[in-house]
């Protein structure tokens, strides 16, 4: 059994007041991870970040007026429950999972988050038998259907198309930075740079098991030092890149795919199905490349594939040189 599990109250079994102050405790979470996200945006996301600023006001407001119906029906002492107290209600994304978002993405957390507070209400008023119980859990999937409204409300304020189009071309711009660049740098330091090692020991042993160990600690070994150069590189602070934790995961995993790629199809026993299969990937590698510098880089694809090309042959026929040599 799931620790704590046990020890939940089932939403049915909560009284009145226990419900208020449910309600009370979400609008005040809520009201914080928007609050978050507006700090997350402010730098580089300004229209974003005073979108939720109103947000959080907006949550704000709702927690007083909740409070004051708690204070004329139950008086002062309001019950301290929350969401992780009552069995299968809605839980919200820890803000630290979400900082890693993009900004669309972030976005949608944030209307996800309205329409799992309107629809729990709405199917919890449902099941309610008690008369005023529904009328409250009524008012509160009205109150959720409201921040939705109002959320859009504040999008047309804050986001005109201007201000729209300009934070998209910035998260756009730091998606490449951040991700696409180094990710791009470790594919075709991997694919290629471990060419000569591979093809030199399959072509010098006609071993495809030997192969593939030097294959498999050339590509592990390169996406560690790709990556942690990437990190250690740049801070991301004055340069604009983005966190060097992320960058350096983006270039030495994709370092070590491109290594690997080459590296698997010995494997095979055989040795000349396992080189011709190797081959086979090299080339789906190489056109990889290309399309990404051509998809994200703005590079013409014929150019971005006749550098890949010529790189990858250059290495590839040293590899052969050296290993039959």
């Amino acid at each position: 059994m799931i620790p704590g599990l046990a020890n939940r109250r089932r939403f049915r079994d909560l009284s009145e007041q226990e419900i208020l102050a449910l309600a009370i405790s979400s609008e005040e979470d809520d009201a914080r991870i928007y609050r978050s996200y507006a700090q997350m945006l402010r730098a580089e996301f300004p229209a974003s970040a005073s979108v939720f600023d109103g947000m959080a006001k907006e949550e704000d407001e709702h927690r007083r007026l909740l409070i004051e119906l708690h204070v004329s029906r139950f008086g002062d002492v309001i019950p301290l429950i929350r969401r992780e107290h009552v069995s299968g209600f809605y839980a919200r994304r820890p803000v630290w999972l979400v900082e890693n978002l993009g900004l669309e993405r972030i976005r949608e957390e944030a209307a996800q988050m309205e329409h799992d507070a309107e629809r729990f209400y709405r199917a919890a008023a449902a099941v309610t038998t008690d008369a005023a119980t529904r009328q409250l859990l009524g008012d509160l999937a009205a109150a959720e259907a409201g921040h939705s409204q109002h959320a859009s409300a504040l999008a047309a304020e804050h986001l005109g198309d201007d201000a729209r189009s300009d934070e998209e071309s910035a998260a756009h711009r730091q998606f490449i930075l951040t991700w696409v660049q180094p990710g791009l740098a470790g594919l075709m330091d991997g694919s290629v740079s471990t060419l000569a090692p591979i093809f030199a020991t399959a072509f010098a042993t006609h071993d495809t098991w030997t192969t593939f160990l030097v294959g498999l600690a050339a590509s592990v070994g390169a996406g560690i030092s790709m990556g942690f150069t990437e990190a250690a590189s740049d801070d991301g602070q004055i340069s604009g890149r983005g966190s060097p934790v992320k960058r350096g995961i983006a270039a030495g995993v994709m370092t070590t795919l491109g290594g690997l790629g080459h590296a698997l199809p010995y494997l095979i026993a055989d040795f000349w199905t396992a080189t011709s299969v190797a081959l086979v990937v090299v080339f789906i590698e190489l056109w990889a490349i290309a399309w990404i510098q051509n998809r994200y880089m703005q590079t013409p694809f014929l150019r971005a594939a006749f550098q890949v090309v010529v790189g990858g042959a250059l290495v590839f026929a040293a590899g052969v040189l050296i290993g039959s040599g």
